[in-house]
């Protein structure tokens, strides 16, 4: 038999030092009570970040603490910077109570004791692990076959079994005996994890403690309803259910997956190389309380925002996914739109609302300061084949100025307008391009296939915008200083887009400078297209983008007036 696994203080978490040095293993207490005096969680995915975070850490937190009731008393446990006396004793006693021993005989913590299939089966321990290929998908000549399943330590089991409730794969799961839904030993229709379905930004302070505190929205003691799933009986069973959370405690312990892990003993210790995964509950959509997503808002003036479609009610917002490739400042309309502003939008308008937790950040910035270096991380996967492999892991951390949260600040609309300016060259690439090849009898390269250069220009523009987003951090709402940032980003940029468009013109051969004319259809008048006016029309886009940085050469090449100020 296995020895048991408490997380509560058996070391699990690799966490270093907040003030810098190697990570080390710690149990569940330490983590906690220490949390002022550690960094950032150490993973081997960082979709198992916000996996630990919301699955234990978070709602052992709230759940033995309560949560601040409003932005003064968060403030009050920020600035404090560490637990109080009271506040420690009330951890430590609740983890008394919760051990949270991971093969517990009768109540695994989030598993369910004896979990099995009708005919004992069971499969390798990689199907937990969303790095690990398994089923049809194991390449022909991989280093492993599914024959040779992976064989994990308690630590890693434990953050692989979070993932598992907050990002495993849908389509058909393993009919688990006792599960009165299955059908020819399968259940089918099974999304994926909740955190599958939205982009989950995570903010981040300096410590542990910090970035707890940070992912913790304010609010009025919590529903008498509203259980962390350890205080549930129903997830210990193979049943589940399809229905919406009763509260936050329930939606960061979600147990979208019944899982059983089966260790066994081995010259290491103790190893899970086996597992039997089945359905869990399922949520009809992502709930408007879950503090780590931001959101799509539906115009409220269309019929089908909050009405039913195919008998399920479609919300009037829907939680934002990552794209595969895209950086994270792309998207920074949707990373500083305020919910107040979000509320404000006009009844046919679709626009976008932060998450509920950058939204408090920005309610708060004036004790955080200015000067606060919070810090934004966005992860994501991307599912193929009907969402039942992983196909890609997005992640991205961003600097973000404090400042910039607030919707009528300087900051707010320097940042905004970077972000903007950056796209809007990238489409002055693109569009140089294709007049380039229309005008050598070529077509341009099409939208969704192949890589087309204003990629190139927005991959060469990406440090730029983070060393911008770092530097407006230390200014605040100092509009000289703003606004010299921006001049020095225009130079660069502008620099970065013409070594992108020089490499284009240098390729065209000579008859792209003669022209060709295209027919544009009947009543219509035939347009040229030259490298000459390709290269000009180029030019004066730029100079339209990049505003500051064409006034400041103007400037500079004017001839000098002598005036009463000169000697």
């Amino acid at each position: 038999m296995p020895s048991a696994f408490p997380l509560a203080d058996s070391p699990w978490l690799s966490l270093p030092p907040a003030s810098g040095g190697p990570a080390a293993e710690h149990g569940l207490r330490h983590t906690l009570l220490e949390a002022h005096a550690l960094g950032e969680l150490v993973v081997s995915s960082p979709t198992q970040r916000s996996a630990a975070l919301r699955q234990l850490l978070l709602p052992v937190v709230v759940d033995a603490l309560g949560r601040p009731a409003d932005e003064r008393e968060w403030v009050r446990w920020f600035e404090a910077g560490r637990w109080s006396e009271e506040q420690r004793r009330c951890l430590d006693a609740y983890l008394d109570e919760h051990a949270f021993d991971l093969f517990h005989p009768q109540r695994p913590f989030a598993q369910v004791p004896g979990l099995r299939t009708a005919k004992n089966e069971t499969k390798g321990a990689g199907l937990l692990v969303a790095t690990e290929a398994t089923g049809n998908n194991v390449p022909l000549f991989a280093a492993r076959t599914e024959g040779e399943p992976p064989k994990l330590s308690p630590s890693q089991a434990a953050l692989w079994l979070l993932h598992a409730h907050c990002w495993d794969t849908a389509a058909i799961k393993t009919g688990a005996v006792g599960d009165p839904k299955v059908k020819a030993g399968k259940t089918t229709g099974n999304p994926t994890g909740p955190l599958g379905q939205m982009g989950v930004t995570l903010p981040t302070g300096r410590t542990l403690y910090e970035t707890l505190l940070l992912n913790i929205p304010v609010g009025p003691p919590l529903r008498s309803d509203d259980l962390p799933q350890w205080k549930r009986a129903d997830v210990f069973t193979p049943q589940w259910q399809e229905r919406l959370p009763a509260g936050l405690l329930e939606v960061w312990t979600w147990q979208s997956r019944r899982i059983r892990l089966i260790p066994e003993e081995t010259a290491e210790g103790d190893r899970v190389t086996r597992v039997v995964v089945a359905a869990g509950d399922r949520m009809p959509h992502t709930p408007e309380l879950d503090p780590h997503t931001m959101w799509r808002l539906e115009p409220t003036g269309k019929p089908r925002a909050g009405t039913s479609r195919k008998g399920k009610t479609v919300p009037p917002r829907r939680p934002l996914r990552m794209q595969p490739g895209k950086a994270a400042w792309r998207g920074l309309d949707a990373l500083l739109a305020p919910e107040r502003q979000a509320r404000d939008a006009r009844e046919n308008t679709a626009g976008f609302a932060t998450s509920i937790l950058l939204d408090q950040a920005g309610a708060v910035r004036a004790d955080l300061g200015d000067d606060f270096p919070l810090r934004v991380e966005l992860t994501g996967m991307a599912y193929g084949n009907q969402s039942a492999v992983v196909e890609d892991v997005m992640f991205d951390a961003l600097p973000l100025p404090l400042a910039a949260l607030g919707a009528d600040t300087f900051a707010h609309a320097a940042v905004l307008e970077v972000a903007e300016q950056a796209e809007e060259l990238a489409q002055a690439v693109n569009r140089l391009s294709a007049d380039l090849r229309r005008a050598m009898g070529a077509e341009p390269i099409p939208w969704d296939k192949g890589q087309r250069p204003g990629e190139l220009l927005l991959h060469a523009l990406d440090p730029l915008v983070r060393r911008l987003l770092a530097g407006l951090r230390r200014v605040g709402e100092d509009i000289d200083a703003i606004e010299a940032g921006q001049l020095a980003w225009e130079q660069l940029a502008l620099r970065r887009a013409w070594e992108i468009a020089d490499r284009l013109l240098q390729t065209v051969p000579l008859a792209a400078y003669a022209g060709r004319t295209i027919s544009q259809g009947e009543g219509r008048q035939d347009r040229t297209y030259r490298a000459s006016l390709a290269e000009a029309s180029f030019t004066n886009r730029c100079n339209e983008i990049l505003h500051r940085a064409t006034e400041d050469r103007r400037e500079a090449s004017r001839p000098h007036t002598p005036g009463d100020d000169d000697v």
